[in-house]
């Protein structure tokens, strides 16, 4: 993700404050004169029920809110070819415009898929393929390619020495053949490097564990350095299986890498997973695309999405950014909750109809500038922690170039210092050495710049002018963010109290705590819990 430019951000608030604030106002007043009349009903028929699709799910509903008069009608299969076949015939018939739709397999969903195409009714194929060419358009990543990467990153971890146990998706599913395709690609380039056996699983975890935990009872003297499991589900299977099994633990690597609590992104952070790959869910971009058919504008027949590989260098920065943004997502999505229940009640009031809609668009209105003033507030607040380059890549750390003889004279000027050694590499190497010096320090009170500079090998002054080129930041403040920012995250994942964390992350007192907190977030701690 780009870090957008955080003083332009802030130069611009009133402006983009405006802009949403009145494209709410409307959206308010349009829903109330539309009557809630549907003008496009748009059938979703999913293979499974999983974290993955339900994620992807409240991405579809998110972005229907963003398009007048649409309706969405779900269907989940449960990995049954049959009851997908019924659920596709049965939204068919219950007259929808367009069908979008996962194929449980490549080639058994295809007949009813035709039938809906051959209907006339547009359709829009994502994730999973079908043998058939009778679709509308095709979205999804790159199968092979993430099999592939995954594959070189295997054979990089292990130093291109090692032996590779897999674990296969649902037999049949375009996933499944693709992701094999890529990573044994990969891994014939390394001869050091095989995949003792392909086990056959079905996408769930269950699955994989007892068909992992039958193996291992079969090979009881195999010896596995690294088990692929072809979604992050498949691979928590496998390391369960392993773990009861006792001896050895080998490195597990999946693939779906999802935000929030257990998804791929945690699980590395947390060293259960040595690494996962982003399968990108989109369900907005979906949603934007059925629009676009539908009413006759350009789209694309073939879309393939962007994703990337999660590894504990990059699990942490990832986690807090998409974790901050379904937070956002839940609250848009209750008080667009709240709106419906609004019109809903109004559709029962036909006496007072106008009078009505009229009251209810007012409150909207009023709820939706409360509400957006606090989340932009917050999401402003945020911003300015994540894009400092506290939470960038070293590879990333700007330099600033300034007159060195001006820092020289003063440690508090305003210009930062060149810093002596400007190559890139040598300034990221420092940038990261002075993060783990400062992490190390966060929970002593007493802690000193002198302190950090010794720790650093330096002395007081070129760690304030090697920091100040760098960063644009004293290294003062710089301490400060920090513990703020751990702090943000402690009363975001633990129960501590907030005297408890003050103390933590080394704040001599609560009520100064208190302080910071609020100068640095426009919020007091025991909010963000709220």
């Amino acid at each position: 993700m780009d870090s957008p430019n955080t003083t332009g951000e802030l130069m611009n608030e009133p402006n983009m404050r405006h802009k949403i604030i009145l494209f709410f106002a409307l959206a308010a007043m349009l829903a109330s004169c539309s009557g809630g009349k549907v003008k496009y009903r748009i059938g979703v028929s999913q293979c499974s029920d999983d974290i993955w699709r339900d994620k992807q799910n409240a991405e579809l509903r998110m972005g229907a809110y963003f398009h007048d008069n649409v309706e969405l009608k779900f269907a989940a299969a449960y990995d049954s070819d049959e009851r997908q076949v019924q659920q596709i015939d049965s939204l068919v018939g219950s007259g929808i415009d367009l069908l979008i739709v996962a194929p449980n397999q490549v080639s058994t969903i295809s007949p009813a898929i035709d039938r809906a195409y051959d209907k006339g009714i547009p359709v829009i194929v994502f994730e999973r393929k079908t043998n058939s060419q009778k679709y509308t358009a095709f979205i999804s990543a790159d199968n092979y390619e993430m099999g592939r990467v995954m594959g070189e990153y295997v054979v990089s971890r292990l130093h291109g020495q090692g032996q590779v146990l897999e674990i296969m998706g649902l037999k049949g599913s375009s996933p499944a053949i693709e992701r094999h395709n890529g990573f044994m690609d990969a891994l014939k380039k390394a001869t050091g490097v095989s995949v003792m056996e392909s086990l056959q699983g079905d996408w769930t975890e269950p699955t994989a564990y007892e068909t992992t935990r039958k193996w291992l009872s079969a090979n009881k003297d195999a010896h596995v350095d690294l088990v692929f499991g072809m979604n992050d589900r498949t691979a928590m299977g496998a390391r369960k299986a392993f773990l009861e099994n006792g001896g050895y633990t080998p490195l597990f690597c999946g693939i779906d890498g999802l935000p929030g609590e257990n998804g791929g992104i945690q699980l590395v952070r947390d060293s259960l997973l040595d690494a996962s790959y982003i399968y990108p869910t989109h369900g907005d971009q979906l949603i934007d695309l059925a629009v676009n058919i539908l009413e006759g504008k350009p789209y694309e027949k073939e879309t393939m999405m962007m994703s990337a590989l999660v590894t504990r260098d990059n699990a942490k920065v990832l986690l807090m950014q998409s974790e901050e943004l379904m937070r956002q997502g839940k609250r848009l999505d209750l008080l667009h909750e709240k709106a419906d229940n609004y019109l809903h009640e109004l559709d029962t009031q036909r006496v007072i109809n106008w009078l009505a809609l009229g009251i209810i668009a007012l409150l909207m209105v009023v709820f939706v500038l409360v509400y957006l003033y606090q989340m932009r507030k917050i999401a402003l607040q945020r911003e300015r922690v994540v894009n400092t380059l506290w939470n960038l890549k070293p590879e990333e750390v700007p330099v600033t170039a300034e007159n060195p003889e001006t820092a020289e004279s003063t440690e508090t000027s305003k210009d930062s210092p060149v810093i002596e050694e400007d190559e890139p590499a040598t300034v990221s190497l420092f940038f990261s050495r002075f993060k783990e010096v400062v992490e190390a320090r966060l929970e002593d009170s007493d802690v000193s710049v002198e302190d950090l500079a010794a720790d650093m090998g330096l002395s007081r002054v070129q760690l304030y002018r090697k920091v100040k080129a760098v960063a644009g930041s004293s290294p003062v403040e710089l301490l400060r963010t920090a513990r703020l920012n751990r702090a943000y995250q402690l009363l975001l994942t633990t129960d501590k109290s907030v005297s408890e964390i003050a103390y933590a992350v080394g704040f001599t007192s609560p009520s100064y705590f208190t302080k910071c907190f609020k100068e640095e977030y426009g919020q007091v701690p025991g909010e963000i819990r709220k």
